[in-house]
């Protein structure tokens, strides 16, 4: 009897154990996404300080053969022009096609994307491959580096 209820007790324990792993993994996917969710919203409505408090800084973008490094969330307000962003691309909205979390850990989450920029009669204009890295940094969730594949 004592085996079985050791066993039993080594079973619970790693059951809990798992299972906590798993729930901070969970939660912390589902942080990420919130994320995302809040920076396409904030794109769409071509809000750039809504969009540019999505991330953590320095925010490091990866995009056209460049490193980018933005310092602050004011410098990003400043550098971000939705009106030309349309203007040059015919842009109108964009939507998420796939987001794919990679490897999540509490505190970190990698999301591989592929975002659609759509013009005002919802044709596309094309479509990006990315990779998201999104932190959670002084208890708050934010993106801190995107990889992107663009024009």
């Amino acid at each position: 009897m004592r085996v079985w209820s050791s066993r039993l007790v080594c079973g619970v324990l790693v059951w809990l154990t798992l299972g906590a792993e798993i729930s901070a993994q969970f939660a912390a996917e589902n942080a990420a996404m919130g994320v995302l969710d809040r920076f396409m919203t904030a794109f769409n409505a071509r809000d750039a300080l809504a969009m540019c408090e999505t991330f953590h800084y320095p925010h490091v973008l990866f995009a056209k053969g460049a490193v980018g490094v933005v310092r602050t969330v004011d410098d990003c307000v400043e550098r971000f022009d939705f009106t030309r962003f349309a203007q040059r691309f015919g842009w109108d909205h964009s939507g998420w096609d796939r987001r794919t979390v990679v490897q999540a850990y509490p505190g970190k989450v990698h999301v591989a994307v592929i975002t659609s920029h759509y013009d005002g009669a919802n044709e596309q204009i094309d479509q990006i491959d990315g990779l998201f890295i999104i932190t959670r940094v002084a208890g708050r969730w934010g993106i801190q580096s995107r990889s992107i594949f663009s024009q």
